[in-house]
């Protein structure tokens, strides 16, 4: 039977995953600001809308949770096929329906959610190729990539939500990244 609670139990990956969740409930509620029409509006991003930014924190939850799946279940399976096919899911996803992208959002991040509290222990130290030059790194580094994905998404929306809104965590382990 899956798990009712996370089953890692390193304290910095159960920081991580709160900050993970923290953020989702941000970008969702920032979301859950903008209208149908404020959607196809720009957003922060250059020649992105807001629409964009949804499909790609909805997408992005989708590629992680592959990712996890395929260590929780032995099976491995890549964020995406090939940039290309990422780069063409985020422009076919920018042109859904709002309720669409708003359901993409909510449903991809329960997805994640549950692969990560069914993971077992021990599999958070395995390794896995997050991005596009194959460095492989600890699965137990996705709650952080999500967390910063979803902070930092929630700005790109241009709702009004600024750097100030962000947790201290999330500030400074922005900062403290070399350019």
């Amino acid at each position: 039977m899956p798990a009712r609670t996370d089953l890692v139990t390193d304290p910095r990956v159960r920081d991580d995953l709160l900050l993970a969740r923290r953020g989702t409930a941000f970008f969702s509620r920032k979301l859950g600001e903008l209208t149908e029409a404020e959607l196809s509006g720009p957003s922060r991003v250059p020649g992105w809308t807001r629409a964009h930014v949804v499909a790609h924190v909805g997408y992005h939850a989708r590629a992680l949770a592959r990712v996890v799946e395929g260590v929780r279940t032995g099976v491995a399976a890549p964020m995406y096929p090939s940039a290309r096919a990422r780069d063409e899911e985020l422009e076919l996803g920018a042109t859904l329906p709002a309720v669409a992208l708003r359901h993409l959002h909510s449903h991809a991040a329960v997805h994640l959610d549950v692969e990560w509290r069914d993971l077992a222990p021990e599999r958070w130290e395995l390794t896995v190729a997050l991005d596009d030059d194959g460095v492989a790194v600890p699965v137990a580094e996705t709650p952080w990539r999500r967390a910063r994905e979803v902070w930092l998404g929630a700005l790109d929306l241009g709702t009004g939500a600024g750097v100030d809104d962000l947790p201290r965590a999330v500030t400074d382990r922005i900062a403290a990244v070399p350019a």
